[in-house]
């Protein structure tokens, strides 16, 4: 006989398992609709993102509100704000390591970062770029600008651009692996595309404890385009 105590938690880690293989999908979508139209690559992402919010059992809205849900609060597309840039190297810190940063979270335990290097924007700044120092690895880009906090603004621990762990990134400028356009197996400018900026899971459930912004992820400026904070918030 199968417990509910213990059937709870499969059922929870599976279909955690399947929001994640979507993302992917819907990731693997965006990558290949980006390289013709970066406009319709965003409306596709903005779509299939409101359906996952909407019906899949692992999203992160409230059972109590998703009666009520009526799609994700994102702005129209900008090619202004979509950017490319390499990545600068970091410098390594005094004992000759990257720097690191370790997250508590409440699922995961507490996940390492290292200082990977930076990108800068033009006109907007700098951004670090974290590596996972733990299984799988990946890149991490969070950024907060000055709308976050502000009401109608962006959610006030800031949002994520990059966050390769859930196949959130949009590859890299020029090249092809024979499989994505414009992904060059890491060679070449990193995609920054600030439209498809989006909250982390905490910013609908309080029970999640996500990485947000750090100083070095920190604008100085309004970004006013991707995903804004969640409508019960503003």
């Amino acid at each position: 006989m199968t417990h509910a105590t213990t059937t709870a938690p499969v059922t929870t880690a599976l279909q955690t398992a399947d929001w994640r293989r979507r993302v992917f999908a819907l990731y693997a979508g965006v990558r290949v609709r980006a390289a013709e139209d970066p406009a319709a690559a965003h409306a596709y992402w903005t779509t299939m993102r409101d359906e996952l919010f909407a019906t899949h059992p692992a999203s992160p809205v409230l059972p109590e509100d998703k009666a009520g849900f009526t799609g994700l609060s994102v702005a129209p597309y900008d090619p202004a704000w979509r950017l490319t840039a390499p990545v600068v190297p970091a410098e390594p810190g005094p004992d000759g390591a990257p720097r690191r940063l370790e997250v508590p979270t409440g699922t995961d335990g507490v996940v390492p970062f290292e200082l990977l290097g930076t990108v800068l924007l033009p006109g907007l700044g700098t951004l670090d770029v974290w590596r996972l120092a733990s299984y799988g690895g990946g890149l991490f880009v969070p950024v907060k600008d000055a709308l976050a906090g502000a009401p109608g603004g962006t959610y006030g621990g800031g949002r994520y651009l990059l966050d390769t762990i859930k196949g959130a990134w949009l590859g890299h400028e020029g090249g092809t692996d024979g499989h994505t356009p414009g992904y060059d197996a890491g060679v070449g400018d990193l995609v920054l595309d600030l439209n498809f900026a989006y909250n982390p899971s905490c910013a609908y459930d309080p029970a999640w404890t996500c990485p947000l912004a750090q100083p070095g992820n920190t604008l100085d400026v309004e970004v006013p385009v991707g995903e804004r904070t969640p409508a019960k918030n503003a």
